[in-house]
């Protein structure tokens, strides 16, 4: 999806069927040959694990199955666009039964197809959730669609469950045992996933084009908007009710359609164009609190500034207190606002640069617009609620920059931004509480984009250049229509559902790296224990020594770290250490023939420990040779010789430790409250961690060691920030550099730093 947005909003409507047809071309181009894709990667897949020799016996018969599917390749796509389209006829004629796609109601279930269908429901649950946003704005627009064509609507006929049913309808009467199942789902999944996002913007994009779901807020459908003003007195609990999303307040931090539910409170900018669904007064009332509680913050805190000096004058506002003057309406400052939205953004980026300065320069900027427009600064003054949204604005931006690891050349992005979000928290102040809203779901994409991305892969730079993109198309496209930023995310969203697939893949290739060197670890330990115990207070030749603390010890950290460690092998490799130190005894007491007989048993196997260190047949010979003229002498010098230390720490390790944990171990002073409150996380829960030089990073816990029960955690880049143990945890939370329960999305966090720096400054 690229282009702007100019023109999209239509007063008369594109005939509603060539609109269905459309989509219907376009989805059918897209995925109708979806089935036909499934079967190569599959091939491959099967292939390669048999090649690996596993030991499992049902490769021959996935292949087999699949063989048969293949066969069949052209009747299942044939009939996989069949399904598809009877899903469009059923939303055009919700009373027509669409054939394959459901029994009756009191049929028996076979044990295939109820797998098929357990399976089916959850792909379609994540397909659901993956796309939340995207299928609500398109079930808004097809609820208008099928109203122009004089039909309630059906399901949405490019929805995950309409797709879902179409592939359980191909497969489900096949020949497929559990594994190739799963497979086939599996690679279902991935083909979705790297299709639907696309499609769904393009879907949404032609809906708008086309008159259906741009504007929503107007009073009929493809009627005249209303203006401005107009839509802004508004403020009704029916209006809130109407366009609120429904949430679970526990997984919100609430909040209600305007400033303590004031004369705002019902503006929730309904030019979103999504679909949305009521919520209760009981939740209203509580969003209502929830901001009204931070406006009476945000006001505490400006006082308080004031009387300590710490506000410029231009924040100040005293005329207030001094002569009167007129309080500029909403409109006259978003007009201020559009007028200085296309000029270059390099006082905001000079502002982000330095914490606490944005909201002073976002009140330059307007005075400066006001003087151009002909009001006079000295003669009118900002209201209340506008002092709020620009304050609230700064706030948001600043914390963005001081908690998010953001490089410099994003610092322009986010300029670019400063001054359409102010627009946004004038007229739809809903922003700062409504999870869902349009602007808030794009700053979470673009920060997703650019946080801790310094462009060194192609793909990093691809996402920055996209995130300046649409930062610019923002600037050139919105006025007041939310849509621009419904759309500009949907590209986004595409795009970096890609991005996370290589974060989970990094993260996965963290875990592997850290379990190998805790397992590499774990086996120098214990073969440095076995050296001690083999050593200890005995008294040998120089020889043998070397040849256990050395060659010996290197060739059981080998034994211990094979795979599916192989017991006789792992005794026979400690018994080579016990016969050696029996050898010096033997030599030392003068008996030959038990000497000869026991370095001849042992023999094959000191070759072999040597040629685990890397040396040839020749080199190890050679050794075997050294070793026989040390013990052949009885008188030769014996002493006791120093115990090896422990494994050093990879130098990677060390770098973490004087980052974070400066040389901490698990038994440094901790509290155990605190670190039983560690031992509780789970994998993908989100923490802030803070460097010795002050440095804040969201981290996750994307792994927990099951060798040491450590915590691998990750930047929002996948990549390795620190392991630690649950000990460590607890005394970086309790030196406050370490926050759990850090908020998923990056508007949410900033949203709870700028409350929790208003607390404080309180």
């Amino acid at each position: 999806m690229s282009g702007h947005l100019h023109g999209v909003v239509q007063t008369t409507r594109t005939d509603p069927s060539r609109v269905l047809e459309e989509i219907k071309r376009q989805t059918l181009e897209q995925l109708g040959g979806l089935p036909g894709t499934l079967y190569g990667p599959i091939e491959d897949a099967l292939k390669a694990d048999s090649l690996k020799g596993d030991g499992r016996n049902h490769h021959f018969e996935d292949q087999a199955a699949l063989w048969v599917l293949r066969q069949q390749q052209a009747s299942h796509v044939m009939a996989f666009r069949q399904h598809v389209s009877q899903g469009f006829e059923q939303f055009r004629s919700p009373g027509t039964a669409v054939g394959g796609l459901g029994g009756s109601p009191l049929q028996l279930v076979g044990e295939q197809q109820l797998a098929f269908d357990l399976d089916g429901e959850r792909l379609t649950e994540a397909l659901d959730q993956r796309y939340l946003r995207p299928l609500e704005m398109i079930q808004g627009r097809l609820k208008m669609l099928g109203q122009a064509l004089g039909s309630t609507g059906g399901d949405n006929p490019l929805g995950p469950y309409r797709l879902i049913r179409a592939f359980i309808a191909l497969y489900s009467e096949a020949q497929v045992n559990e594994s190739l199942r799963l497979r086939l789902f599996r690679q279902y999944e991935q083909e979705l996933s790297r299709l639907l996002g696309d499609l769904y913007a393009r879907i949404n994009n032609l809906l708008a084009t086309a008159g259906y779901g741009v504007g929503m807020a107007g009073p009929a459908a493809g009627g005249p908007a209303r203006p401005a003003e107009e839509r802004r007195e508004r403020n009704t609990l029916d209006d809130v009710f109407d366009t609120v999303p429904h949430r679970d307040p526990s997984h919100d931090h609430g909040g209600a359609g305007g400033y303590g539910g004031d004369a705002h409170a019902g503006h929730m900018g309904r030019a979103d164009g999504g679909a949305h669904s009521q919520v209760s007064p009981a939740d209203v009332a509580a969003m209502a609190s929830e901001l009204a509680e931070l406006r009476s913050q945000l006001h505490a805190w400006r006082e308080g500034l004031i009387k300590a000096g710490g506000l410029p004058p231009t924040h100040q506002q005293p005329q207030r207190t001094m002569a009167p003057r007129r309080e500029l309406r909403v409109e006259e400052v978003v007009g201020m606002a559009s007028l200085l939205q296309p000029e270059p953004p390099d006082a905001y980026a000079r502002a982000l640069s330095v914490s606490g300065r944005l909201g002073e320069t976002i009140r330059d900027q307007l005075y400066d617009g006001a003087r151009r427009l002909g009001f006079n600064p000295d003669q009118t003054c900002f209201s209340a609620e506008e002092d709020d949204a620009i304050d609230l604005v700064a706030l948001l931006f600043d914390s963005l920059f001081r908690n998010h690891a953001l490089q410099d050349r994003a610092r322009r992005v986010y300029a670019r931004l400063v001054m359409p979000y102010v627009k946004v928290a004038l007229t739809d102040n809903a922003v700062f509480v409504k999870r869902e809203h349009p602007a808030r779901r794009l700053l979470d994409a673009i920060t997703e984009a650019c946080e801790g991305n310094d462009g060194e892969t192609p793909q990093d730079r691809d996402l920055l250049e996209r995130a300046s993109e649409i930062s610019q198309r923002i600037v050139s496209d919105y006025n007041e229509d939310l849509a621009v930023f419904e759309l500009a995310h949907a590209e986004l969203d595409a795009l970096l559902a890609q991005h996370r697939r290589r974060i989970e893949l990094q993260e996965q290739r963290a875990a592997k790296a850290t379990y190998g060197r805790e397992r590499l670890g774990a086996a120098r330990s214990q073969a440095d224990h076995a050296v001690r115990e083999r050593i200890g207070e005995a008294r040998l030749t120089q020889a043998v020594a070397d040849f256990i603390a050395t060659p010996w010890r290197h060739h059981l950290v080998q034994v211990m770290l094979r795979e599916n460690e192989d017991p006789k092998r792992r005794a026979q490799a400690l018994a080579l250490g016990d016969a050696l130190v029996m050898a010096d005894k033997l030599a030392a007491e003068n008996r030959g023939r038990e000497l000869a007989d026991q370095l001849l048993a042992l023999q094959p196997i000191i070759v072999q420990c040597l040629a685990s260190s890397g040396l040839d047949d020749s080199a190890a010979q050679h050794g075997m040779a050294g070793l026989v003229r040390a013990l052949a002498t009885p008188d030769k010098e014996r002493s006791e010789h120093p115990l090896p230390t422990s494994a050093e720490v990879e130098e990677d390790v060390a770098e973490e430790r004087r980052l974070y944990l400066a040389g901490g171990t698990a038994q440094v002073a901790h509290d155990p409250l605190l670190a039983q409150r560690m031992r509780q996380l789970e994998p993908g829960d989100w923490l802030r961690l803070t460097n010795t030089q002050g440095e804040t990073v969201a981290v996750k816990v994307a792994w927990i060691s099951p060798l040491t029960s450590r915590f691998l955690l990750v930047n929002r880049r996948g990549v390795r920030a620190l392991v630690a143990s649950a000990e460590e945890l607890a005394v970086l939370a309790a030196a406050g550099r370490l926050m759990v329960g850090a908020e998923r999305t990056a508007f949410d966090e900033a949203m709870r730093q700028v409350r929790r720096h208003l607390d404080r400054v309180i």
